[in-house]
């Protein structure tokens, strides 16, 4: 087992582009970390820096106590499982497990018990002797899973390696590959554009955004303290709500007015965010999730309400989106757009969905709500909102408003 650690490592291509910057980070021996971002974020890039299979432009990149640089992908004792399987066709499911201990020429018996451990564990006993082509996508992945597991690495690299699956299917080998990594305590990296997947699978989580290190944390640090707009709105589903909002004094404590509507900051808040005070008579990014929404007609407690119109609604069973419009304005940085595109193609589309195209005067906030609501498209609603959770952050370089004085 290994540590990883990049120190201030950096990827520029011949053309130019600037693909990872200054990348410093340290994954722990044992530990599951995620790399997640939007596409051309340098997470790939950098995953393939650690393999080997991009040279390193500047910094280090070290694999237990050795710096890996200068080092082939074969002497780094690293395993990479492919979006794309990378199976042999023409070999028995067995023999794919087994291909890169033959490569080594790993005694004949060994490869056979390693291969039925390997096996075992991924349920697929029953498939040794089938062809790829006899599988489904799941077993699939499951085979290069094996070819992974059987070669005893230092460390596991894979990249988005639940991509070509089903729904369904990615839910359920997500579940496994977690349960499978956690039981051989191997460190691994996993790069995903999917923060649902992210979030769900890594001991910690490492959010990057132009080739930049945006924050590392434990997932649900990453969700609860966001450090600036990008990771607030790009961790999450459905995303944070984020609205333009300013700042007032009410006596002695103060206020946070979007639009027409006003919502009291709670003192526990702004004790714990000295630098709130500051911001006074300013205007600044405020950020809402939406389960910390209730529909008011059915809220367990009151408390602080804003009111808007009902667009859509969308029932899921154990709860209900709602899509509500305010007259507020809707924050339209940089960082927020981007953070909604996962490609090129979907960039158009993020523009119009955070308000970019249409009046800029008026948002739609999600509200994730209880299915007793009887909430329909058209009506007019009252949301309680819970203010213990509101996030702040600074209009001009995004950051999160936390305990430093402006």
């Amino acid at each position: 087992m290994a540590e990883v650690i990049f120190d201030k490592v950096e990827k520029i291509y011949d053309n130019g582009v600037h693909a990872v910057r200054e990348l410093t980070l340290e994954i722990r021996d044992g530990e599951f970390v995620v790399l997640v971002g939007p596409s051309g974020c340098g997470k790939t890039t950098a995953l393939r820096m650690v393999a080997g299979l991009e040279e390193i432009s500047d910094g280090t990149v070290s694999i237990g106590n050795r710096v890996v640089n200068e080092l082939t992908p074969k002497q780094r004792d690293i395993a990479m499982v492919f979006q794309n399987y990378a199976l042999y066709p023409h070999l028995s499911v067995a023999e794919n497990i087994g291909f890169g201990l033959r490569l080594r020429k790993t005694p004949k018996k060994e490869i056979e018990e390693r291969v039925e451990r390997a096996a075992k564990m991924l349920g697929l006993s029953a498939y040794l002797d089938r062809r790829p082509k006899e599988l489904s996508g799941g077993q699939r992945q499951r085979v290069a899973m094996g070819r992974a597991i059987v070669r005893k690495p230092q460390v596991f690299l894979m990249d988005e390696p639940l991509s070509n699956l089903d729904a369904k299917l990615r839910v359920q080998m997500r579940a496994e590959i977690a349960r499978i990594q956690h039981e051989l305590e191997v460190t691994t990296i996993y790069v995903t554009h999917d923060q649902v997947e992210a979030m769900t699978m890594g001991d910690r989580v490492a959010v990057m955004r132009k080739g930049e290190l945006q924050q590392m944390a434990e997932p649900q640090r990453l969700y609860d303290s966001p450090k600036n707009l990008f990771v607030a709105s790009f961790i999450g589903s459905p995303a944070m709500n984020i609205v333009e909002a300013q700042i007032q004094r009410s006596g002695s404590g103060i206020t946070v007015k979007l639009g027409d509507q006003e919502l009291p900051v709670p003192d526990e808040i702004v004790t714990r965010r000295p630098a709130l005070a500051g911001y006074a008579g300013r205007t600044l990014a405020l950020g809402i999730r939406p389960e910390h929404l209730e529909d008011a007609s059915v809220a367990r407690n009151g408390g602080a309400r804003l009111r808007g119109r009902v667009l859509l609604t969308e029932a899921l069973g154990a709860e209900i989106l709602a899509h509500v419009e305010m007259n507020a304005s809707p924050v339209v940085t940089e960082d927020v757009v981007e953070a909604a595109v996962v490609d090129e193609e979907e960039a158009g589309l993020a523009a119009d969905l955070m308000g970019e195209s249409g009046d800029g005067h008026r948002t739609t906030f999600v509200g994730r709500l209880d299915p007793a609501s009887g909430v329909r498209p058209g009506s007019e609603i009252e949301l309680v909102v819970n203010t213990q959770k509101l996030q702040f952050f600074d209009l001009e370089t995004g950051h999160a408003i936390h305990e430093s004085a402006v």
